[in-house]
């Protein structure tokens, strides 16, 4: 596995409830073509997922590539993924438990993609490009959605599969099934309601690793200032420059890091 010389790379996000996915420039992060998103097929099985994520590509390739399938291709997955294998299945089928799903993947596409947990490959993008870009201290992302994804760095160094979303605390057993995104728009939750939920969230964190900087993603963040200022901890917090566009970025980094 190496760099390529790649500038260009295809990232797809996979999510509980959408996929979406841009052509990327590796050189910037910026995004090359328009975002092209498809619901995440319901039940989330894996076969359905990986077509309705080839949907996204194919356009891709000829609606922005003029028909040019070579290019790198990332993706990224809500689940753990260890050498190629999916080993969780958090909001999406339990037949993601031990799925070969790079393989998989990279039989659809035609070639050898990229694949990584969702909220590492968002991490990525902040890191390479966006508030974490230099940063060598200890960062914490955690993306706000279907579930509460994160990621951890130092040194700028990600330390993958941390899901860290499912930590337990008080009653809560699995604590973005109380705190996600999802569960605010659900349950019709007040900003400062939810920011009540999210507080003892973040507190844990600080208190188990005691990071310098909490990085705030997904499609949320975009309204970051009708609620952050409920989140009451010690360490600053700050938007991700992506937004829900960082798991698209992070994965085309990848994708270009693994082409070989």
């Amino acid at each position: 596995m190496g760099k390529s010389r790649a500038t260009k790379a295809i990232g797809i996000d996979i999510g509980g409830t959408g996929i979406k996915g841009a052509l990327v420039d590796l050189r910037t992060g910026e995004l090359l073509s328009k975002r092209r998103k498809v619901p995440t097929p319901v039940g989330g099985d894996p076969r359905e997922v990986i077509e309705a994520t080839m949907e996204i590509v194919r356009k891709i390739w000829d609606k922005d590539l003029d028909g040019d399938s070579d290019v790198p291709v990332g993706i990224s997955v809500p689940a753990i993924v260890k050498h190629g294998v999916t080993r969780s299945a958090a909001n999406i089928s339990p037949l993601w438990i031990d799925f070969a799903a790079r393989a998989a993947f990279s039989e659809a596409v035609g070639r050898e993609v990229a694949l990584a947990n969702d909220a590492d490959a968002a991490g990525i993008a902040e890191v390479r490009f966006g508030v974490a870009h230099g940063r060598l201290d200890s960062v914490i992302m955690t993306t706000l959605g279907t579930g509460i994804g994160t990621a951890m760095f130092y040194g700028g160094h990600l330390f993958p599969n941390s899901e860290l979303g499912h930590i337990s605390i008080g009653e809560h057993s699995d604590y973005e099934k109380f705190a996600s995104s999802k569960v605010r728009e659900r349950e019709e939750l007040a900003f400062a309601e939810w920011g009540a939920r999210l507080t003892p969230y973040y507190r844990q964190l600080e208190a188990l690793f005691s990071p310098d900087v909490f990085i705030v993603s997904g499609g949320i963040s975009k309204q970051a200032d009708e609620f952050l200022h409920y989140i009451d901890v010690e360490t600053p917090i700050v938007v991700a420059e992506f937004m829900n566009n960082a798991g698209i970025v992070g994965s085309a980094c990848l994708a270009a890091e693994h082409w070989v």
